[in-house]
């Protein structure tokens, strides 16, 4: 059996040399790479995410497939709010802002709506899913 970061790197690499398509859970799903700043570290993590875009910006969710915890990268970006994003070929640096009240609400909505595991995750969960918006920086 695989850990979770062999996993990640099996779906990172195969995201990379198709221009943003994966294939088995992953198939057919908004998937963008988002690469943080360790909060602990300092070093840079990427995680394949799950996204919905909203106007001008991509909103991705700490599902963390359902585990009771909040997954690396939340904590990661809630430390440090500049991060990289990756969807498709496309590539650019991205404020990450955690978003609260009827706003998280709403956007948590569209996406369950889409995708009723979201709801069948925060079912499950003791903790409330964090949801994040990524804007894209200029530099």
């Amino acid at each position: 059996m695989s850990t979770e970061r062999e996993r990640n790197a099996q779906i990172i690499a195969e995201f990379r040399a198709n221009e943003g398509r994966v294939g088995g859970h992953f198939e057919g799903r908004k998937l963008l790479l988002l690469t943080t700043t360790g909060a602990k570290t300092g070093m840079a993590h990427t995680t394949p995410v799950i996204y919905l875009r909203d106007a001008d910006r991509y909103v991705i969710f700490g599902s963390n497939g359902g585990a009771p915890r909040h997954p690396g990268w939340y904590h990661n970006v809630s430390a440090n709010p500049d991060v990289l994003v990756e969807v498709g070929t496309e590539s650019f640096p991205a404020s990450a802002a955690v978003l609260e009240g009827p706003v998280r609400d709403e956007l948590f909505r569209r996406q369950a709506d889409r995708d009723p595991s979201f709801d069948e995750y925060q079912a499950g969960m003791a903790r409330v899913m964090p949801v994040v918006a990524l804007t894209e920086r200029t530099i």
